[in-house]
């Protein structure tokens, strides 16, 4: 039996290129949000029911992967990257400054703050995908395959 997920291998590749703007938005860069979605699993809540389902995304392994996400920054800042940081991500030469001065986040709020955002843009990910789904008219093709 195929997991439900295989069957919208292409689905999701569309909604990948379409949900790129939102990640470029983001706190987090593509490698890290690739980390990311690693890390998450896609349910859908409330299958047997047609009117409540709805696509979920699973974030339990993502403050796992958390750390890692700093290492990312950094080999990419390593690498001449030049990563850009939006205006809510935090880096740069300005926080490095405030970190070594001890006026930084204190690295759990950090952390908490990733972990917050990275299981926001997941679930709108998720949202992104059911629209998707239902717009193509498989919504309840996927839905049904979920609950076999």
């Amino acid at each position: 039996m195929a997991h439900w997920t295989d069957s919208i291998v292409g689905d999701r590749m569309t909604v990948d290129r379409e949900f790129n703007d939102q990640v470029m938005n983001s706190r987090f860069s593509s490698q890290e949000w690739g980390l990311i979605m690693t890390a998450t699993e896609f349910e859908i809540e409330d299958a047997d029911d047609p009117e409540a389902a709805r696509i979920v995304a699973e974030t339990e392994k993502v403050p796992q992967i958390i750390p890692e996400l700093d290492n990312i920054r950094k080999q990419m800042g390593s690498m001449g990257g030049g990563q850009q940081e939006s205006p809510s991500g935090g880096g740069g030469i300005v926080d490095s400054i405030k970190g070594a001065l001890g006026l930084g986040d204190g690295g759990n709020q950090g952390e908490q703050e990733k972990l917050e955002d990275a299981e926001r843009l997941t679930q709108a990910y998720a949202e992104t995908l059911q629209e998707h789904l239902e717009n193509k008219g498989k919504w309840e093709q996927v839905r049904i395959s979920y609950l076999e």
